[in-house]
């Protein structure tokens, strides 16, 4: 007897669950769950993206409405209860081409099977959509706390962070930035072709494409497609890399022949950058401390037809246990709260808390000892983070510079970039809501000669 094949909602359900009860990545268990299942049409595969993203990026607000009218409040509720209620909210409340009945219907239907409690969420559901009117959302002057989180869907943690570094107005400038769809960026592998030749492949196949102000190798692609599956991405001809995340490789500035470094290099987008910029020549030392991760990097070389890319299994804390011979170049793109990327993982936002920075400045600071200890005199060290949180970034740097009068900030960091309106300071940090990209922090040092 042939089993029967779960339909679009519960699959949807089932990756929520892994979601937010389990911890997984939104992004990794998607592609997990729809790979196999290929009786799925575009149209239920596109339906389960939206249900899945959409319900864990809106879970604050989900949770805050679902707390208004259910006896049993969220964080009490049996977990696949809490979750079959969440997707079916999102429907209701964001999904105008999915009929109220058919929402409510299908989470019946699952809370059945899941359960067997189907009363009560028949129950929560019809009486949220009999009082949808009488929905007390907070009042964005007398609570601003509390109306971006339910608003926007942040922990409170964020929220408040935000307003003390922005103020409520550019807080909130900043929440509405990570809600709206993240650009899909590729960069030119220049290596095997330029970036007007790729431009105009890809229009051929029928995309829209818009060049980078900021990159000399970044295009935007406007249409909602599979990139892996273009015949240019099997080809080599570019790797998909986030437009603030190139600039990294262009401040290091590597040259043909050099000898570089890249501490924390998983998955590659760096170190495959900065291959191109050094014409396939030199070394790259590309370090990671999980072997699977140095994998990613090793397909993404042989992809790309990159072969000056070495890989290190190694800790970025303990880079001195392994060379004392000096480097030109060292990145160091640190692990950190990635408050800068909100917007790219939907699960993000709800996998993190504040006690966790503390934590991510102590490994910061180590990896930059570590590094110090092994860049040329007249060399390069870049400091980079995903975050933009001040102590893991400009704090940073200038407890750094204090402790180590041997580095210096290059303060022609910014002639590294096209088009970009910044001060000359050595370093810079972009913001969403100022930049319009991806919220980045990145220092160019420079090792003194006398050192």
């Amino acid at each position: 007897m042939t089993k029967k094949q779960p339909g679009s909602r519960e699959l949807a359900l089932q990756i929520l669950y892994q979601v937010n009860e389990e911890g997984a990545y939104a992004n990794l268990a998607l592609d997990k769950a729809l790979f196999p299942c290929t009786w799925l049409d575009p149209r239920d595969r596109g339906l389960i993206t939206e249900i899945v993203y959409g319900s864990v990026k809106n879970r604050g607000k989900l949770d805050y409405v679902l707390n208004q009218f259910a006896s049993t409040k969220v964080k009490k509720m049996d977990k696949w209860t809490r979750n079959i209620l969440r997707m079916s909210l999102y429907q209701i409340l964001f999904l105008d081409k999915v009929p109220d009945s058919a929402a409510v219907n299908e989470a019946v239907k699952l809370a059945k099977h899941y359960g067997h409690v189907d009363k009560f969420v028949n129950a929560v559901l019809r009486n949220i959509l009999r009082g949808m009117d009488t929905i007390q959302w907070p009042d964005k002057t007398k609570d601003p706390v509390q109306y971006l989180m339910v608003e926007y869907s942040f922990p409170q943690w964020m929220v408040e962070r935000f307003i003390r570094q922005y103020g409520v107005e550019d807080a909130e400038k900043l929440c509405a930035w990570y809600n709206q769809p993240a650009a899909m960026w590729i960069r030119t592998n220049t290596l095997k072709t330029t970036r007007a030749e790729l431009k105009q492949l890809l229009e051929a196949e029928g995309l829209t494409v818009t060049e980078s102000r900021h990159t000399p190798e970044g295009l935007k692609i406007e249409n909602a497609v599979n990139l892996h599956q273009l015949k240019a991405f099997r080809q080599g001809l570019f790797t998909v890399q986030d437009e603030s995340s190139m600039l990294v490789a262009l401040a290091a500035e590597p040259m043909p022949g050099q000898r570089v470094l890249d501490v924390c290099s998983a998955p590659g987008g760096k170190a495959t950058h900065m291959a191109q910029l050094m014409k396939n020549t030199g070394t790259i030392y590309a370090c990671d401390i999980h072997q699977h991760r140095l994998d990613l990097i090793a397909e993404n070389c042989k992809r790309l037809g990159i072969s000056n890319v070495e890989l290190v299994q190694q800790d970025g804390t303990k880079l001195t246990k392994r060379w004392q011979e000096p480097f030109d170049v060292i990145l160091c793109d640190v692990p950190c709260s990635g408050l800068g990327v909100l917007g790219r993982r939907a699960d993000a936002r709800w996998a993190k808390e504040s006690e966790d920075i503390e934590g991510l400045c102590r490994i910061q600071k180590k990896i930059l000892e570590e590094a110090a200890q092994l860049v040329v005199p007249g060399g390069t060290l870049i400091y980079s983070t995903c975050t933009i949180a001040p102590e893991e970034n400009q704090q940073m740097v200038e407890q750094f510079l204090k402790e180590h009068p041997e580095y210096e900030l290059d303060e022609t960091l910014i002639d590294c970039w096209l088009d970009m309106d910044k001060e000359e300071a050595g370093y810079v940090q972009f913001l969403p809501f100022v930049d319009d990209m991806d919220g980045f922090f990145i220092a160019r040092m420079m090792r003194r000669e006398e050192a």
